[in-house]
């Protein structure tokens, strides 16, 4: 569904990435792991638009996306769960999930905020709160209804449960359980990796901009030395 190839980038005169290579495909999800300012966050901004290539190609089921504007690449089918959340502070639960809503591809099961209301409950109940009044990790479920109501091919989660207590967390796994389940692709960054190895079926870790090591969630849990040396964990 996603090929990224070769992908090289910066800021300024600072090279970040390195030739930057992954595949996701239909139905998979898949995890890109490292430590800090190793160029995850990059990865995403240059896959969605927002951060321009020096070189390589990013192909979206046979289109590629290279050069395009970040509107286009969401149009293309690719949705995207923020580090940080960004979520419209001024506006409700209600009004967050239906500013960007689309069925582009036509699903006949699209997702609604109706659905996504099912889904976090607790959104339910604070559908006509504002959004920047809102916990961390109720802004974290309101970005992935978002994203998830623009019924993308491809949803990427950057820094999915990074800073939310661990019932939330629970509760982000839970759902992206779910989404798996459903048939939904995803790329998820992430540190957790324990729980990573459950959910996810391939894996990419990233070391200075380029990748050093992918493999199945099997083989990751197999070499119990490689999540110290390359995460720190």
């Amino acid at each position: 569904m996603l090929k990224v190839s070769g992908i090289e980038t910066g800021y300024g005169a600072s090279q970040v990435l390195f030739g930057m290579s992954l595949t996701v495909g239909a139905g998979e999800v898949v995890t890109l792991m490292g430590r800090n300012g190793m160029g995850k966050s990059t990865t995403v901004r240059s896959i969605m638009g927002i951060q321009p290539l020096t070189a390589g190609e990013i192909i979206m089921e046979g289109t590629p996306l290279q050069g395009l504007a970040s509107y286009k690449v969401a149009k293309a089918g690719l949705g995207l769960v923020p580090e940080g959340r960004q979520v419209f502070p001024n506006l409700t639960v209600h009004e967050n999930l239906i500013a960007t809503a689309a069925n582009r591809s036509r699903r006949p099961d699209p997702w609604t905020a109706e659905r996504v209301y099912a889904l976090f409950p607790a959104l339910a109940q604070r559908r006509n709160g504002m959004g920047g009044i809102l916990s961390g990790g109720e802004q974290q479920m309101l970005a992935i209804g978002r994203a998830l109501t623009t019924n993308p091919k491809l949803i990427i989660l950057d820094e999915a449960t990074e800073g939310l207590a661990p019932l939330v967390m629970a509760e982000i796994w839970r759902v992206l359980r779910q989404l798996k389940e459903a048939g939904q692709s995803i790329l998820i960054i992430d540190k957790n990796v324990e729980t990573l190895t459950r959910i996810a079926d391939r894996h990419y870790i990233m070391e200075k901009g380029r990748v050093v090591w992918s493999g199945t969630s099997r083989e990751l849990r197999a070499d119990t030395g490689l999540p110290h040396r390359t995460l720190g964990v």
